[in-house]
């Protein structure tokens, strides 16, 4: 015989605001949400820098248009991966990863950039623990007040 842990059993808010792990939940996902739309966002008006220098010859050489227009394209996917983190951690986690292991896959290819690419290893990891966090916390339907006895 089990029982179904009740509403009481599970911590309250204040206990998991005071659990280190729901701490950087807290943390990374809103730095997860702002950057990739910060980020995206400078795509199109480049004031932290020259975006369309960061994009190899050989991917540019293989997209239509010009190294601008797939910069301005990758943009609109950074905004909406950051959106996606904002509504739903534990994909839009996943998705970023996955974004952030294309980056590094191309400033591999670009000499002079590998600092960055290492840099971005490092955003990936922590992409990955939000996916993890993102997990563990995941909002849960109401359960029932009273406990259960199954057989």
């Amino acid at each position: 015989m089990t029982t179904r842990p009740t509403r009481s059993d599970r911590p309250t808010r204040t206990a998991e605001l005071h659990d280190p792990a729901y701490q950087a939940f807290l943390l990374l996902r809103p730095a997860f949400t702002m950057a990739p739309i910060a980020f995206g966002l400078d795509k199109f008006v480049n004031v932290l820098t020259d975006r369309p220098g960061y994009l190899a010859r050989w991917i540019d050489s293989l997209v239509p248009g010009t190294a601008a227009q797939t910069v301005s394209v990758v943009g609109v996917v950074e905004i909406a991966a950051g959106i996606l983190i904002a509504i739903r951690p534990l994909l839009g986690a996943y998705v970023v990863a996955a974004w952030l292991a294309g980056i590094i896959a191309n400033l591999l290819l670009i000499p002079g950039f590998y600092d960055v690419a290492v840099g971005d290893v490092g955003l990936l990891l922590a992409a990955l623990a939000l996916a993890r966090l993102a997990a563990t916390f995941r909002p849960t339907a109401p359960r029932p007040a009273r406990t259960e006895t199954l057989s």
